[in-house]
């Protein structure tokens, strides 16, 4: 037997897809709306949710039988705030002004409903490696549509992509500026993070008609 089974590799594949955290449970939509101005503040928090959620979901497995109940939302807070401060000391180390671009947003991971949803639906109630596999599995379904969204508004609201033109400079009128494109300005404003996401749902229930509701 391979080192995932098909029950297994479906904890990954599942949340990338039919089962995304977004578009389908509409979850972390805070941050969706938030930090996708930039393609790279989008890369970073999807990185960043990946290693709460993944190391977290593995600690709270471990702690599953020795946590009462009274207390384990206090618990599954403490742990999660651990990490979110580790993240958040590593980018103040290594990337100070993304992580001034971040500020809040990255301590707001605490109070994720992606991150405590997955403690409470999964961690509990099964073992390290499990755990570790949902992590990963809606982490990266989280972060797939973070980066999708911060594509098209970087790209077509500021015309770059990880701050570096792309379309020509339109200051020098190069590029797809020199037919006339103007960068929208209005991609850059929360509200079109809400309109992309209500896009990818839409082409993604037409895709599976499965997904709508009665």
């Amino acid at each position: 037997m391979g080192l995932l089974s098909k029950k297994d590799g479906k904890l990954i594949t599942d949340p990338l897809a039919d089962n995304n955290p977004i578009t389908i449970q509409v979850l972390g939509i805070c941050s969706a709306l938030a930090i996708t101005a930039e393609l790279k503040a989008s890369l970073v928090m999807g990185i960043a949710v990946l290693f709460v959620l993944g190391v977290g979901n593995v600690v709270i497995s471990l702690l599953r039988n020795i946590i009462p109940s009274k207390i384990r939302i206090i618990v599954q807070l403490i742990v999660v705030a651990t990490l979110v401060i580790i993240v958040d000391q590593v980018l103040k180390a290594y990337a100070y002004e993304l992580s001034k671009t971040l500020s809040v947003f990255i301590g707001l991971i605490i109070t994720n409903c992606i991150i405590m949803g997955r403690f409470e639906a999964f961690a509990l109630g099964n073992g390290p490696w499990r755990s570790f596999l949902d992590g990963i599995g809606n982490a990266l379904g989280y972060a797939v549509i973070l980066v999708i969204v911060g594509f098209f508004r970087e790209l077509l609201g500021s015309g770059t992509l990880f701050g570096i033109p792309v379309l020509g400079d339109a200051i020098e009128k190069t590029g797809v500026y020199s037919i006339g494109y103007e960068n929208n300005g209005f991609m850059l404003m929360p509200p079109m993070a809400l309109i992309i996401v209500g896009l990818l749902i839409w082409v993604q229930r037409s895709r599976n008609k499965a997904l709508i509701e009665d």
